[in-house]
């Protein structure tokens, strides 16, 4: 591990826990790696407590803390990055929680969101570390593709054919349904029949044809 300490040297940590194991297992191995360990915490409380005291260079907190388990991890990381916005930050949570993750994700400072499951891998683990203490961002590929999983769930396009993105694509152009008919060799009558799926599909309220297709097209615009 002697590479790890020579590109962490200097890099202070803090850990915090509750389940004293992980946390001294965590805190061991960073102390091997190069990191210096300046604090350990097994709640909440204490680890803003340390910060303030020590401001570190990065700081691991579980996502569930006590008293009540629940967010006590990522209520810390939202205080730490308001007060310590320097300190990098790597969430740790057995689950994947895809509305913390985003939040966390906002605005342009260091943090990374990991499994718990990932730290069994102390390579993979030992280089987010070090791209976190640099400044970068780091998720774990399991929230990544649930955040992707999310979107295209919640995307309203998802139910249009290949064909009826093209129209609507052709219609945010401003093109009439001749104009439409023209780009893709089709006639008028066709491309009419696939706005009114389009329609149909994005649930848009009955109202004037010219209002509906605006809201379409908005629809569009704001998926992409």
């Amino acid at each position: 591990m002697a590479a790890h300490g020579s590109e962490t040297a200097g890099a202070r940590v803090i850990v915090a826990d509750d389940d004293v194991l992980l946390r001294e297992g965590l805190a061991s191995l960073l102390d091997r790696s190069g990191f210096q360990v300046v604090g350990r915490a097994a709640d909440s409380a204490g680890l803003l407590t340390m910060v303030a005291a020590h401001r570190p260079d990065l700081v691991i907190v579980d996502i569930r803390m006590p008293p009540t388990h629940s967010n006590e991890g990522i209520d810390a990381a939202r205080a730490i990055r308001a007060e310590s916005p320097e300190t990098g930050i790597l969430v740790l949570s057995a689950h994947v929680e895809v509305d913390h993750a985003m939040e966390l994700l906002t605005g342009d400072r260091p943090v990374g969101y990991l499994l718990k499951s990932r730290v069994t891998d102390v390579g993979d683990f030992l280089d987010t570390l070090m791209r976190i203490a640099r400044g970068a961002s780091v998720v774990d590929p399991a929230v990544v593709a649930e955040l992707l999983s999310t979107r295209r769930r919640n995307d309203p396009l998802a139910m249009l054919s290949a064909r009826e993105l093209e129209v609507l694509a052709l219609m945010a152009e401003g093109r009439s349904n001749g104009g439409i008919a023209r780009r893709l060799w089709v006639t008028e009558g066709t491309v009419e029949k696939h706005v009114r799926s389009i329609l149909a599909k994005l649930d848009l309220p009955e109202t004037g044809d010219d209002h509906r297709r605006v809201r379409a097209v908005i629809t569009f615009l704001e998926a992409r």
